[in-house]
């Protein structure tokens, strides 16, 4: 699988994404500048990483998404390419119209950082192969803007396509009320596009793909893409 990852002035998961990669595939990615205009030959996955991309000034991910490497990323998605987005990336996939909806500010109006468990809505999709339909994992959270919201028409089609990807839970698997740690509408924690190659999501699977920093329940989506 060759993946590429979008570089740009701000982001700071880059090198998380990297490693867990190239740990998952046994190739490292390419990082690829946002003023660039080509996408390398033959990438399969981009990746669009977490950070804070121009000081999430205008609003998060506004101006990335408009950078010129994104007329690319938007050709690849269109030609049923991969594209994953993680928190800022989440954010940029939405303003560049990859997904639909908007993220704002934490219902609390404080950062969330913290382990989170969410449930895999749905396991036979490309991210998610290796995961179980419902099952409950962990994963970090780190963000300010990762209140998920939609017009009712919006929302209405993402449940009844089954485009939810994951939602905030319990240990459980119980969804709602204090599990939900930003006010996201329906407790969504991420979303796929029509075709289901885009996935857009606020938490952090590139951080638990090892035992030794905390676990490695992020690992299986990275190994379900790798598979498909």
């Amino acid at each position: 699988m060759r993946a590429a990852i979008i570089l740009f002035p701000g982001s700071n998961r880059e090198g998380d994404v990297f490693r867990a990669l190239a740990s998952v595939t046994g190739r490292p990615p390419a990082i690829i500048w946002h003023g660039e205009h080509d996408l390398p030959v033959g990438t399969d996955l981009v990746v669009l990483p977490g950070g804070f991309s121009y000081g999430d000034y205008l609003r998060c991910g506004a101006i990335a998404a408009r950078s010129p490497i994104m007329d690319a990323v938007r050709v690849h998605a269109a030609r049923g390419g991969r594209v994953l987005g993680i928190c800022n990336g989440f954010q940029i996939a939405c303003e560049a119209g990859l997904l639909p909806g908007v993220l704002m500010r934490n219902k609390n109006l404080r950062f969330a950082c913290h382990m989170q468990h969410l449930r895999v809505e749905r396991a036979d999709t490309a991210f998610t192969a290796h995961y179980r339909k419902f099952q409950v994992i962990k994963v970090a959270i780190a963000h300010g803007e990762g209140n998920y919201t939609a017009d009712a028409e919006t929302l209405a089609r993402l449940e009844g396509e089954g485009r939810v990807a994951f939602r905030y839970c319990d240990d459980v698997g119980l969804v709602g009320g204090a599990a939900n740690p930003n006010g996201s509408v329906h407790d969504i924690a991420g979303i796929y596009s029509e075709r289901l190659n885009v996935l857009g999501l606020m938490p952090h699977p590139e951080n638990l793909i090892d035992p030794l920093v905390g676990g490695t329940d992020g690992r299986a989506l990275f190994e379900s893409l790798l598979a498909a």
